[in-house]
């Protein structure tokens, strides 16, 4: 739906707001807000979600149609989507710019880039870096043909993933208990003896010997509850990738590398765990499939990955 223009509305200024109406934070009170306020000064167009993909449809549908900036109102995942779509036709000058008003129940992405939690909060901020045009040019990750904005996982992480959205399917809502639940029974219930993954650097050297990896595009990772996740805390939007690789799987190494990643100051895992900074490409081989997640959206299992940063990728309105 098309909001009608407001009185000092420039004209000029086309905005495509995307909501997904089952995110966490999303209610048509929210919605109407948000249309109504940047309706008073560019002329805004709201379409709503449906299923699984058309956030991705929608955004490069207005890429296409050289819309000035697309705003998601979700999740994590509908901003995941909402990137790709984007960039469909990879990164170039007539990208619009992304807004961001977090509604989801983690929004790492939104967290990690400094937007309010809160979606009222953080359509104030919104406004106002459209109305001094604040943008800020961030790098992405890409795994084969997907973006990620902030995360990517290799073995465990997306195997929990999996195991949420099963819990889902059967009419589960997606709590942090709930991931805690999933990551118990997952790490109980896996192979921890045998590691199955290895990783090539861009430079030629090789990692072996690892259970699972975590690729990271910023920092944190992610949160329990309010509590910042950090195993690459010199990872940021202007940096390479950060990578985290367990070597091992022992409960009291894994514990430890937990425990250093929620200090206020992390200090480098180094028991049981490899990581690297900065890191522009990398080539993780798998003995057999593994589960992998994007931004908490599980692809198909796979045993070739192939990972790289993409500096200066999309601007983000803040």
């Amino acid at each position: 739906m098309v909001e009608p223009t407001q009185p000092g509305t420039l004209p000029n200024v086309r905005v495509l707001v995307i909501v997904n109406p089952r995110a966490t934070g999303t209610s048509n009170l929210v919605r109407d807000v948000l249309a109504h306020a940047i309706g008073n000064s560019a002329e805004v167009e709201i379409e709503q979600t449906a299923n699984r993909g058309h956030a991705a449809a929608l955004a490069c549908r207005a890429m296409r149609d050289r819309v000035d900036a697309v705003v998601g109102l979700g999740g994590d995942g509908t901003i995941n989507e909402i990137v790709n779509g984007l960039l469909t036709d990879g990164v170039h000058d007539d990208v619009p710019a992304l807004g961001i008003v977090p509604a989801g129940s983690t929004n790492v992405f939104a967290r990690a880039l400094g937007i309010p939690n809160d979606p009222v909060e953080a359509t104030g901020a919104l406004l106002e870096a459209m109305r001094t045009q604040s943008h800020r040019r961030i790098s992405l990750g890409r795994i084969d043909s997907r973006w990620f904005i902030f995360a990517a996982g290799v073995g465990f992480d997306a195997a929990i993933v999996e195991g949420v959205e099963r819990n889902r399917r059967r009419g589960k809502r997606s709590t942090h208990s709930l991931y805690a639940r999933v990551a118990l029974r997952e790490f109980f219930g896996s192979d921890r003896r045998h590691p199955k993954l290895s990783i090539e650097l861009a430079d030629g050297s090789t990692l072996e010997g690892l259970h699972n990896a975590i690729i990271t595009n910023a920092d944190p990772w992610t949160f329990a509850g309010n509590r910042p996740l950090r195993p690459t805390p010199k990872t940021t939007f202007d940096t390479g990738l950060g990578l985290y690789a367990r070597t091992s799987m022992n409960s009291l190494s894994v514990l430890h590398g937990v425990a250093q990643m929620a200090r206020s100051k992390p200090k480098q895992v180094r028991w049981g765990a490899v990581t690297r900074h900065d890191v522009s490409a990398l080539v993780l081989r798998a003995s057999e499939p593994m589960p992998v997640q994007v931004d908490g959206d599980l692809l198909e299992p796979r045993e070739l990955i192939r990972v790289w940063s993409v500096p200066r990728a999309v601007s983000v309105l803040i």
